[in-house]
């Protein structure tokens, strides 16, 4: 199947409550904009499945906000895979991208053309920062354990939330193609008190939905004919449910002549000289769409002073 006849539902986000067992969920595929993101840099195809995976995982993450803002998750490590970013904001725009050491990349791939996420990131860390439109920032940092990207994200949810949580990730190819079940018990505070009774019926129904979901195959993820509505009511028709507002995502990065302004004039006079090209100007080029601007020299004695004097704050190159 082409990108262009896939379904209007192939960038979304379905969020869903089960609450006969007081759990929450979220299906995500991903289709045209991660062809999209993924294509403008020519990742192998390992690195390529790893970003897949995280952009999903920054999608269905997003779409648990309450507010108006922007949700970045990110990798650091110490592998060949130096780092992933991916940020979705509560419009929709969804962008990522990964850091390589291209030797290191090339030499492991040589040993192993399917490496896993430890072997291509090594030892690191996966952060989780929510930045809010009105409201304080939120940074989260956990250690980056297990085999996959939603292995490290189970490990934050038991590390963070300490609430049950199931994930289920597929990745299809010819098109790129890639889908996601997220499960997460409902805290107390949203599914009764802590009565011995009710907590029992909550473990009972946490049970029960993590079973069904379990029976869920790769293939019925990845069935671009089968609409997410339809997929939950396969999966959980035996339980009462509510599906909510679908979530729609684009490629879309942020990047602006401004926001470079801002970050180019945070830096050192000593690091802009260092930048300038021999014909005096400056390309800044955006990690995230490729997207070139050119700084003339005149621009640059003004960032220059700017610099020296630190007129301008680089907080506000901030996203």
């Amino acid at each position: 199947m082409e990108a262009s006849v896939l379904p209007s539902d192939a960038d979304s986000v379905l969020p869903f409550t089960i609450t006969s067992a007081g759990v929450r969920g979220r299906l995500i595929r991903l289709g045209p904009a991660l062809q999209t993101i993924l294509a403008r840099h020519a990742y192998p195809v390992p690195v390529a499945r790893q970003l897949a995976e995280f952009l999903l995982m920054t999608a269905g993450l997003s779409s648990m906000m309450k507010f108006d803002g922007i949700f970045t998750l990110q990798t650091r490590g110490d592998g060949p895979l130096r780092l992933m970013v991916a940020d979705a904001a509560s419009t929709g725009a969804l962008r990522g991208y990964a850091g390589m050491n291209q030797p290191e990349l090339e030499a492991l791939l040589a040993q192993d053309p399917a490496p896993s996420l430890p072997r291509l990131c090594g030892a690191g860390f996966l952060e989780f920062t929510v930045d809010r439109e009105d409201g304080p920032r939120y940074q989260g940092t956990v250690e980056m354990t297990g085999a996959r990207v939603s292995d490290c994200i189970l490990h934050y949810f038991q590390q963070s939330e300490q609430l049950p949580s199931a994930i289920h990730v597929a990745i299809g190819s010819d098109p790129l193609f890639a889908a996601a079940m997220i499960l997460q018990r409902l805290p107390a505070s949203e599914y009764g008190t802590e009565h011995p009774d009710l907590l029992e019926a909550r473990e009972e129904g946490w049970r029960r939905a993590a079973i069904l979901m379990s029976t869920l195959r790769d293939e019925e993820l990845l069935d671009q004919t089968l609409s997410p509505a339809s997929l939950v009511h396969r999966l959980f028709n035996e339980e009462t449910y509510e599906l909510h507002e679908v979530l729609s995502f684009t490629d879309q990065c942020r990047c602006s002549r401004e926001r470079l302004t801002t970050v180019l004039a945070s830096m050192s006079p000593e690091e802009l000289v260092e930048m300038q090209l021999p014909d005096g100007r400056i390309e800044a080029v955006c990690q995230f769409c490729s997207r070139s601007y050119d700084f003339q020299p005149d621009a640059l004695a003004t960032l220059k002073e700017a610099a020296t004097s630190g007129s301008l704050d680089a907080r506000q190159a901030k996203g």
